[in-house]
């Protein structure tokens, strides 16, 4: 086997190891060999030029040949996914900052609750539509013209709302959150592919997890900001100056972000950082129909049962963020700080599971065992939340929504990894894309179904109603078989014909 320590670097410029040796036949895949007489997908076939060749085969995208028999991480790799990370965060930060305060912008521009909650909407609907075209894109430009996009989209949307300081311009903070929402779509399924392109295989859910990692920091920071910057106050001018603040910081550090972007972003490391990457690279080919790989992917049941368990779960979490505010402030009038800190409590809970078992997976590689339990587990903690919300006492709602965002949040960057477990060697972006739309679709379904029910029958419902749909999720999470088709591909050794 090949050696991929997490602290093998490049020394005296001497490769680490081959990846692929001098022998034709080297399994990319359970069930599939790279041979010249033997096809790779079941509707291409295995070109001359995509076989794993030692040296001189280039990645859709790349700017040159790369030496794919050497395998090795590159020092860059944690300057990437920190940058990443980081203007993630700025963008989810965008996402929450309005929901985080929601009576506060009702009142400011004179719109309903609904109107607010579709500032946050608006994020899940936009990524609908514009998946397949952004992971179309990701393919053929490659990361760091996706990672600049995004970027610069993000930055665009934080000072296009500084045009909306009025309460009669609500139509510009909308135009604002929709360019913001875009750049999100070019956001979102990165994780998994930054992790597979730059980080070795004792890396990669480690990667993915610092990677989530930043979108939910920001989101803990849109929790947590927005009520100190910006008063509950009924004086409009005032109002206007506090909320012109935090528009201005965001700008400033959007615009720094994707200044980094620039700098530090780059395509890929001079070699595959893993047997699976490198093997993914030799089986890459421009003939193998975009169109098709959905369709296997489609035809993957165990990815397909993912794809709606995650959509439940994500999808109550969007909803639950969205709503926050609301049901704080029905059981706890006046307290829109702490509703902040309980939703920062979430999602720092969140990310700590989410590191914790993003190394958990690198040492166990138990992604079924791991995901099925996490996901009992947020059953649990929602139902904790749900029956201990109403009790008065805002220290039991910390410690409860503390709990059930440990499991809630954690599960997120464990469905990217196990996604591209069970669908390599498939597209990284497309597998993580569809787990997206899809908590995209169940996210607004969940938010404005949640919405109503508070609204007409209170919170208990509500929550309730979480519950059903993440019952049903956890039981379909125990049909999902653990085909980790990624990891037998790290695992194989060359074989002679």
């Amino acid at each position: 086997m090949v050696n991929e320590d997490p602290n093998q670097q490049e020394r005296d410029g001497t490769p680490s190891q081959s990846a692929l040796g001098e022998n034709p036949s080297v399994s990319a895949h359970p069930s599939v060999s790279i041979q010249p007489s033997v096809s790779v997908y079941p509707s291409s076939s295995a070109h001359p030029s995509t076989l794993a060749q030692p040296s001189g085969l280039a990645h859709p995208g790349s700017s040159g040949p790369e030496d794919l028999s050497v395998i090795k991480v590159s020092k860059r790799r944690w300057a990437v996914v920190l940058v990443f990370s980081c203007y993630s965060m700025c963008n989810a930060f965008q996402w929450i900052q309005y929901g985080s305060i929601n009576n506060i912008f009702m009142n400011f521009y004179g719109v309903s609750a609904f109107a607010i909650d579709w500032l946050s909407m608006c994020y899940m609907l936009t990524y609908i539509p514009l998946l397949l075209p952004v992971a179309w894109l990701l393919e053929k430009f490659g990361l760091r013209t996706i990672a600049l996009t995004g970027s610069a989209l993000n930055c665009l949307g934080a000072w296009v709302k500084l045009g909306s300081l009025k309460p009669h311009l609500f139509p510009v903070t909308v135009l604002g959150q929709v360019i913001c929402s875009v750049a999100q779509v070019f956001i979102l399924g990165m994780p998994s592919r930054i992790a597979s392109v730059w980080f070795g295989a004792n890396e990669v859910s480690t990667a993915c997890s610092i990677a989530v990692f930043g979108n939910q920091l920001g989101i803990a920071i849109g929790f947590l900001v927005p009520p100190v910057l910006v008063p509950n106050i009924k004086d409009q001018d005032k109002l206007a100056y506090h909320i012109s603040i935090m528009f201005y910081i965001i700008g400033g550090v959007a615009t720094l972000l994707f200044i980094l972007v620039i700098i530090v972003f780059k395509e890929k490391p001079k070699h595959p950082p893993s047997r699976a990457q490198s093997l993914s690279y030799a089986l890459a080919s421009p003939d193998v129909s975009y169109l098709s790989s959905i369709v296997r992917l489609f035809k993957n049941l165990n990815f397909v049962l993912l794809v709606i368990t995650y959509g439940l779960n994500a999808g109550a979490f969007y909803a639950l963020s969205t709503l926050l505010n609301r049901m704080v402030i029905l059981h706890y009038p006046g307290e829109e700080v702490n509703a902040g800190r309980i939703g920062l409590t979430i999602i720092i809970a969140g990310m700590l599971g989410a590191v914790i078992s993003g190394i958990w997976l690198d040492r166990t590689k138990t992604y079924k065992e791991t995901t099925l339990v996490v996901y009992i587990m947020t059953l649990v903690g929602m139902v904790v939340y749900t029956v201990t919300l109403n009790l008065g006492h805002l220290w039991v709602v910390f410690i409860t929504a503390g709990t059930m965002g440990f499991f809630m949040t954690g599960y997120l960057p464990l469905g990217f990894e196990f996604a591209v477990e069970l669908t390599y060697p498939e597209s990284e972006g497309m597998s993580s894309g569809l787990l997206n739309v899809s908590a995209q679709v169940f996210g607004i379904i969940f938010t404005i179904s949640q919405g109503q029910i508070i609204d007409n029958y209170g919170t208990l419902p509500g929550n309730i109603f979480l519950c059903v749909f993440l019952t049903l999720g956890a039981a379909l999470t125990a049909f999902i078989r653990a085909d980790l088709r990624r990891q037998k591909a790290n695992k194989e050794a060359p074989e002679n014909v």
